[in-house]
């Protein structure tokens, strides 16, 4: 489980099903690490940190044209969580549409999802593993709200319109849609 809050930026690579990730985090064999928002295991620890990447993994995320990734380590029973719960579990990928400044804040607007249910004014979603609330919702596209810091210590300042993040559905949403899918027609998960 994360908390949506990004530790360090670092430059990645992909390879023959293993992610070369540059070492700027203290991690150990076996930890879990959100990269990009994209729960992976440590592997192998050499000059870089390296991480086995699954098919489906390779199916629903970025990773395999990621260049720069967010990192966040696993939360720990105890830790305060200044974002919002965030499984690693991405549903899949949305391309960025616009990005607008006004003052200090930054405002990226995504294509909406092919199943919009937990797309909503207020609520959570993970966008490269960054914990980001969606301010506006409209027909084909939502934009979330970045401020300075976000917008400095993430990559999402290094994206271009048309490129690709990783997303993730509030986990009480999903849950929620899970639950109430049948009842109501909203499909499952």
């Amino acid at each position: 489980m994360f908390s949506g809050i990004i530790e360090k930026v670092a430059k990645a690579r992909y390879s023959r099903g293993k992610l070369y990730v540059e070492k700027v985090l203290d991690v150990n064999l076996g930890d879990s690490v959100a990269v990009n928002g994209a729960c992976l295991t440590v592997s192998e620890i050499r000059d870089r940190i390296i991480f086995d990447v699954g098919e489906e993994t390779l199916k629903k995320t970025n990773l395999a044209k990621a260049k720069l990734v967010n990192l966040e380590r696993a939360l720990k029973f105890g830790d305060r969580i200044d974002g919002h719960l965030v499984t690693g579990h991405v549903d899949g990928t949305l391309k960025l549409r616009r990005v607008l400044r006004r003052g200090n804040t930054y405002w990226l607007a995504f294509e909406m999802p092919k199943e919009r249910f937990g797309i909503v004014e207020k609520g959570s979603i993970a966008l490269n593993g960054i914990s980001l609330t969606i301010a506006k919702v409209e027909k084909s596209h939502f934009w979330v709200q970045v401020i300075p810091y976000t917008w400095e210590n993430t990559n999402l300042k290094f994206l271009r319109i048309g490129d690709e993040v990783n997303y993730e559905i509030d986990v009480v949403a999903r849950y929620l849609r899970d639950i109430l899918g049948d009842k109501y027609g909203l499909g499952k998960a």
